[in-house]
């Protein structure tokens, strides 16, 4: 349990912090129970959550991707919409359209089910560009434009977007524009053997299983607030940051690197992932964590290199090793 001796703010911020922090371990492990053997993908995608990004989850077909997305909608008190992506579907299939309204004799908007606040977009990567495209608004800015007029979303808006690799048949790449929307890519492996046994047996029982913990969107919000407020970044990680991607956009094997963007959005993931591991101020160990789900998937590498995780892993090194140093002076001061 988090230890008032943690935190640097007042008492009645102390309160907030641990009443927040327990509330989402509880909802972490409560999406545990329910997706297992893949604590890390669950980790990052309450982070994610947290830092108000968005998730793309890369696997093969029936690794549990679109159930980990239905386990997290399950514990959150807050609409949730699926979109099957398919060859077949329109952009205004996503975002809704305007309808001739025979009552009133005039054309109305009718929200599609972007307008929710919580979206599966289910194999993204199954439809046309054009129809991937349809998100990027929402996405970047929480609102969706139709015939001129814009349309809010909600504020609680989290987009997890599920993918095949691209090598199977009947697959389109995601745009460098729709990839950089994403915080995180999170790839699903195989379970171990140990819990494929656990999910043969518990599979039927799991289904009809009621929630045994929700969270309400306020509560999300609310969590956001604090983050944002308490948890400290201090000079010398926004100074690995832009170190690590200063190495990506100089190495040889890197065609385009990451953006400022990828930066700033870095931020909050970091933040979230530290008040989850008990403290109010980011730590390198964060970075070193959140390094290759945060910028992997936003680089793209010249022909022959065909890894982006560890060209991430081996450029980042350096920095943080060197802003390890750092906090380790500072404190020692």
């Amino acid at each position: 349990r988090l230890t008032r001796s943690c935190w640097r703010a007042s008492p009645g911020i102390h309160t907030a912090a641990m009443t927040a922090r327990d509330s989402i371990l509880t909802l972490q492990a409560a999406m545990n129970a329910e997706v297992l053997g893949q604590p890390r993908v669950v980790e990052r995608m309450v982070i994610g959550l947290l830092a108000d990004g968005h998730l793309l989850i890369e696997g093969l077909p029936g690794l549990a991707k679109t159930r980990a997305v239905k386990a997290m909608a399950h514990h959150l008190k807050a609409d949730f919409s699926r979109i099957q992506f398919t060859p077949d579907l329109l952009p205004s299939d996503i975002t809704g359209g305007m309808v001739f309204d025979v009552d009133s004799k005039q054309f109305v908007f009718r929200a599609g089910p972007v307008f929710a606040n919580v979206v599966l977009a289910d194999e993204i990567n199954r439809t046309s560009p054009k129809v991937q495209a349809s998100l990027l608004e929402a996405m970047a800015e929480k609102q969706v434009t139709v015939d001129n007029q814009s349309y809010r979303l909600e504020e609680l808006f989290f987009v997890i977007a599920t993918q095949n690799p691209l090598d199977l048949a009947g697959t389109y790449p995601l745009p460098r524009a729709q990839l950089d929307r994403f915080l995180f890519k999170i790839k699903m492996n195989y379970l171990s053997r140990e819990h494929e046994l656990d999910v043969l047996s518990k599979w039927r029982s799991a289904r009809s299983k009621p929630p045994t913990f929700s969270v309400t969107p306020q509560t999300i919000v609310a969590a956001r607030t604090l983050i944002q407020e308490q948890i400290q970044v201090s000079p010398s990680i926004n100074e690995c940051l832009v170190d690590i991607a200063g190495a990506l956009r100089n190495d040889s094997r890197v065609a385009l690197a990451i953006s400022t963007r990828s930066l700033v959005l870095a931020i909050p993931a970091l933040q979230a992932r530290a008040l989850m591991h008990g403290r109010d101020f980011v730590s390198p160990k964060d970075i070193k964590a959140l390094a290759v789900p945060m910028f992997s998937h936003r680089i793209e590498l010249v022909p022959g290199c065909k890894d982006p995780d560890s060209v991430v892993e081996q450029c980042a090194a350096a920095s943080i090793e060197s802003a390890t140093r750092a906090s380790l002076t500072a404190n020692r001061t």
